[in-house]
């Protein structure tokens, strides 16, 4: 069980959108839970379009992490620190984080279920535990719930901004801005619905961005979220006409160097953590595969 209540920010929002924002629940799965009792408003059973009023009180009620479709699956995984509410994880390229889209096994989540003691059920029996997510093909850091409290409280910093995500990447051609903010609508893209694109009335998605250093054709940045819109970075690097090298979705579709996936990886990550209310942050080296392409630009441009 989760509760939440609502601030003046989210007067008016509807409850499967105000859910969306606060858990890593999607708004069908919310619809689901609506159609099926499990949210309710002031203590009333309510349909997902339900208009939220100041000092709501929202009640929603996700099925046993142990009756987990998901398996525990022995898949080595880095975890970089734990305690008894939380596990950092960083996530290698080509783990999806959790199960969908035909995946079923093989996932974070799996490898969860095998080496930690515990998960939270906020977001039901696919993805345990699991409050914000990287893709497949990014690499990085991302904290992990392991009880319902945890999973509140850090859902509630992604929130209101005060979880910090930052991310290196290297893009295509050379940008002209040292540091700047990328600010824009995303949805999904209406010809084809696995990618997402800047669309009009889409979710808003805030991306700020620094130039660490620039080679001949390429750029190396640094971007750090004040959303987290799905594939937000990928999104906005194609948007102003900087997409991520090895990017195939978002990307040019000649690539120069052979890879398995763009090169952006979740670099550093700061908190609060919820229960002993002190700031953490956690670091993570940027992988091999892609400190060599960055090699072979210095030896190009000397």
């Amino acid at each position: 069980m989760a509760n939440f209540i609502v601030e003046e920010k989210n007067i008016g929002k509807r409850i499967d959108v105000f859910l969306s924002e606060v858990t890593d629940l999607t708004r069908s799965h919310v619809k689901k839970l609506c159609d099926e009792g499990y949210v309710k408003v002031n203590g009333v059973e309510v349909k997902g379009k339900k208009e939220l009023k100041l000092s709501d009180q929202v009640e929603v009620f996700i099925p046993e992490v142990r009756s987990l479709d998901a398996v525990p699956e022995n898949i080595p995984i880095d975890v970089i620190y734990q305690d008894e509410d939380i596990a950092v994880i960083n996530k290698p390229q080509g783990m999806t984080v959790h199960a969908g889209n035909g995946t079923e096994g093989g996932t974070l989540v799996n490898a969860l279920l095998y080496h930690l003691d515990s998960l939270s059920g906020i977001n039901g029996v696919i993805r345990p535990g699991i409050v914000h997510r990287i893709d497949k093909n990014t690499s990085g850091l991302l904290v992990v719930a392991k009880n319902d409290k945890a999973h509140t409280d850090l859902a509630k910093q992604l929130e209101d901004k005060t979880c910090r995500r930052i991310y290196v990447a290297l893009v295509e051609g050379n940008v002209k801005e040292d540091s700047g903010t990328i600010s824009t609508d995303i949805g999904r893209n209406k010809n084809d619905r696995t990618k997402m694109a800047v669309v009009p009335f889409g979710r808003n998605a805030v991306t700020d961005f620094k130039v660490i250093k620039r080679y001949e054709g390429y750029t190396l940045m640094e971007f750090s979220l004040r959303t987290g819109r799905t594939h937000q970075i990928r999104v906005h690097c194609q948007h102003i006409g900087h997409p991520i090298v090895g990017d195939k979705e978002y990307g040019f579709k000649n690539q120069k160097f052979k890879l398995e996936g763009q090169l952006l990886h979740a670099r550093k990550l700061i908190f609060i953590h919820p229960t002993k209310k002190v700031e953490m942050q956690f670091e993570a080296p940027v992988p091999n595969y892609f400190t060599d392409i960055i090699k072979k630009l210095k030896e190009k441009d000397n």
